[in-house]
């Protein structure tokens, strides 16, 4: 029997593993990534393989158009193309717009916008060829509002939902969905940074009183994955009320 198979970018911790253990268990065939935390990519393909999952780890910086290119030449020769795509991998960078350095700037670029072109073009053609396929992004509120001291990560996730609408026009007569989530205040090792007194002092602006958690965020993503064949191009807010 065919298993669907996805990839998810970003895998080793927070939302991306979500999305990975959620994936699996859903009986999908399963691709995880990720560029720097292999030790934690290889402990989550070990819970899935222990847990009879099919699972195989593709390392690589999605930001680079030839590790991108490598990592789907491995897909190809496992299976025959990608059912789903899940562009998770992100980081951030907290601070002073004028204290960030070109490298700084290029990082976050490369990490979080150009990592969705890259994957999503290679993608692209084996989707549009069955006539299906999912693509979902992993954004942000704040791509939406912006956010002061994250100008930079603000501007990437802008363009991860630009890119989201304007991809999901373009796939919608090959029956390909394009979404985005743009996430709230989730509790991952990205927010981790943030002291005690910090970490209260966002949640009270939340109006649901907690963060999100991503087994929640991963939920979302599987239920798009499965369902909703005409729901395209949307930014899908899930940060508890916050905007």
């Amino acid at each position: 029997m065919y298993k669907k198979c996805a990839l998810i970018t970003g895998a080793s911790r927070g939302i991306g593993k979500a999305c990975a253990l959620a994936f699996a268990q859903a009986g999908y065939q399963i691709f995880i990534n990720c560029r720097n935390s292999i030790s934690e990519l290889e402990a989550v393909q070990k819970q899935i393989l222990s847990e009879e999952g099919a699972c195989r780890i593709l390392p690589g910086d999605m930001g680079s158009s030839a590790d991108v290119r490598d990592v789907f030449r491995q897909i190809e020769e496992s299976a025959k193309g990608l059912d789903v795509l899940v562009n998770n991998a992100g980081i951030s960078y907290i601070g002073l717009l004028t204290d960030m350095t070109d490298s700084d700037w290029e990082n976050i670029l490369h990490t979080n916008l150009s990592s969705v072109f890259y994957c999503s073009r290679a993608a692209i053609p084996y989707m549009v060829s069955q006539k299906s396929g999912k693509i979902i992004n992993i954004s942000s509120m704040w791509g939406t509002s912006g956010a002061s001291c994250e100008a930079a990560y603000s501007a990437t996730k802008a363009g991860v939902n630009g890119l989201t609408k304007a991809l999901a026009k373009e796939l919608a007569p090959s029956n390909i969905q394009v979404n985005a989530i743009a996430c709230g205040v989730i509790d991952t090792d990205m927010n981790a940074q943030l002291s005690k007194e910090e970490r209260q002092a966002l949640m009270d602006e939340v109006p649901a009183g907690r963060f999100g958690s991503p087994k929640e965020v991963a939920d979302l993503v599987l239920g798009l994955a499965k369902r909703h064949s005409y729901l395209t191009g949307q930014i899908i807010g899930l940060d508890g009320g916050f905007l």
